[in-house]
């Protein structure tokens, strides 16, 4: 199995190659997990990874500036329809737009947009950082360590701004900030974690475990 993390100047590609290495190793699965900074190297993914730290439309941008890179996501994520892993703001870029610092078109894969938090109760600080529970919304097969609750149910946030999707049937989890914000959002054989799973202890080497063995 070849699982390719995107980089495209922009995310913790170091720190996710090495959790995705060891969840392989864990449950058994023979996978190469290389960086793929090419179009080409994209194409050869049996599951696609797309991680991201920092600004929307600079991510977007980071993706767009790479020749035929978006070109290459599509590809594989919608027309072969390999099974996809957005992290972060890696999740993000899936919507229709992105609010911050003006309105950036993202992939448009999962519509809705990428609003900033504004918490009801004043004194939750933006950014939404640090630990915090995972509340299933709907089943899904990668959400399943969670289901089970054996490894806990906290995973690691960092983010200022949230994904409303325009389908509220797309919102696999939500964790509690003064009012629900998407944790996870999925359809068909794209997903999308807002939390580090790399960061996450055993619950995010879990949940990668299950995707990797995820068949949608």
């Amino acid at each position: 199995m070849r699982i390719s993390i995107v980089d495209y100047g922009s995310g913790n590609l170091r720190s996710a190659q090495k959790a995705f290495q060891h969840a392989a190793a864990q449950a058994g699965i023979d996978a190469e997990v290389v960086l793929a900074n090419t179009a080409e190297q994209v194409l050869k993914a049996d599951r696609l990874v797309l991680p991201g730290v920092g600004a929307f439309g600079d991510c977007i941008a980071g993706i767009r500036a790479i020749d035929g890179m978006e070109d290459a996501l599509e590809e594989v994520a919608l027309l072969r329809a390999r099974p996809f892993l957005g992290i972060c703001v890696g999740m993000q870029l899936m919507a229709t737009r992105g609010l911050e610092h003006g309105v950036h078109r993202g992939l448009g894969w999962i519509p809705g947009d990428v609003a900033p938090i504004t918490p009801p109760d004043n004194t939750l600080k933006v950014p939404h950082m640090g630990w915090n529970e995972l509340l299933p919304v709907f089943p899904h097969p990668v959400l399943a360590p969670l289901m089970q609750g054996a490894m806990g149910t906290d995973a690691y946030f960092v983010h200022s701004y949230h994904y409303v999707p325009a389908d509220s049937r797309h919102v696999l989890a939500v964790t509690d900030y003064g009012a629900p914000l998407t944790a996870v959002v999925g359809r068909d054989n794209l997903l999308g974690f807002q939390f580090h799973p790399e960061k996450s202890q055993q619950l995010g080497l879990a949940l990668i475990e299950a995707f990797l063995q995820w068949k949608p």
